[in-house]
């Protein structure tokens, strides 16, 4: 298992040069760029100004993992929804100029006044569009288990089921819904396994079944990224050597259970 970050929240006030920086100093293998960040890697960028993304990278050890969009697909609106569509294409498309493996999307809720049936479907159907349209430029598109009530990831299966493209992945995200009535994430976890291209990882300290994650993450073999979203500190060096050390400290003692 390799470790980056996502820059929500910690790496939101940096450019992309002292993202890079940073990661190469406290030994980050990747990021995820969400958007809206100061690094300012977004679909506006010309062609010249993405080839110089992609320089960057290429000229360090730090790999572009993904762009971490808002893209949703729930919304009733099916102006809302197109824009949604067309806006995940749009970053798919940056995603190939600047060299990013991925573009990350999400649900984000079950609206008011309309079946979860009917959202599930409709989420299931715009990720099949968007996953086709990627697979052609050599783009993963990965569903991040995000959103009030769409977390559940008997939720996420369905559409993924619904979606059913080979290029469709996901994002586990660890959050406290994983945890089913014993208070393991095996379950949910194993539901989604053969999907799971990256994972979010947050506060190593808090109540979330860790070493449980990494062993199952270990057990299925993944070399993928862990990318760590957590909050902003003032001392990032420092803040990022202390939680690589813990990461490395759950994935040993994960090894030898």
């Amino acid at each position: 298992m390799k470790l980056g970050i996502v820059t929500y929240m910690v790496a939101a006030e940096w450019d992309l040069d002292t993202i890079i920086e940073k990661c190469t100093k406290t030994g980050y293998e990747g990021v995820e760029l969400r958007t809206t960040h100061k690094h300012g890697v977004e679909p506006s960028l010309s062609k010249e100004e993405r080839m110089a993304v992609r320089k960057k990278f290429e000229n360090s050890p730090v790999k572009l993992v993904g762009l971490g969009t808002a893209c949703e697909y729930h919304s009733p609106d099916r102006g809302e929804l197109k824009k949604n569509i067309e806006e995940t294409k749009a970053f798919v498309l940056l995603a190939k100029d600047t060299g990013a493996e991925g573009v990350k999307v999400r649900p984000n809720a079950f609206p008011e006044g309309v079946s979860r049936e009917k959202t599930i479907e409709q989420i299931g159907l715009s990720l099949r569009e968007v996953s086709a349209f990627a697979a052609d430029y050599g783009v993963k598109i990965r569903l991040e288990v995000h959103g009030s009530g769409t977390w559940h990831p008997p939720y996420i299966k369905q559409m993924i089921d619904i979606a059913d493209h080979p290029n469709l992945y996901v994002c586990w995200n660890s959050n406290i819904a994983d945890l089913d009535e014993t208070g393991s994430i095996k379950k949910y976890f194993n539901m989604l396994k053969d999907k799971i291209d990256i994972c979010h990882i947050n506060e190593l300290t808090n109540e979330y079944p860790w070493l449980e994650l990494f062993s199952l993450l270990q057990g299925m073999n993944f070399n993928g990224f862990c990318l760590a979203e957590i909050m902003g500190n003032p001392e990032p060096e420092r803040f990022l050597g202390y939680y690589r050390a813990l990461f490395n400290a759950y994935n040993k003692i994960a090894t030898l259970k």
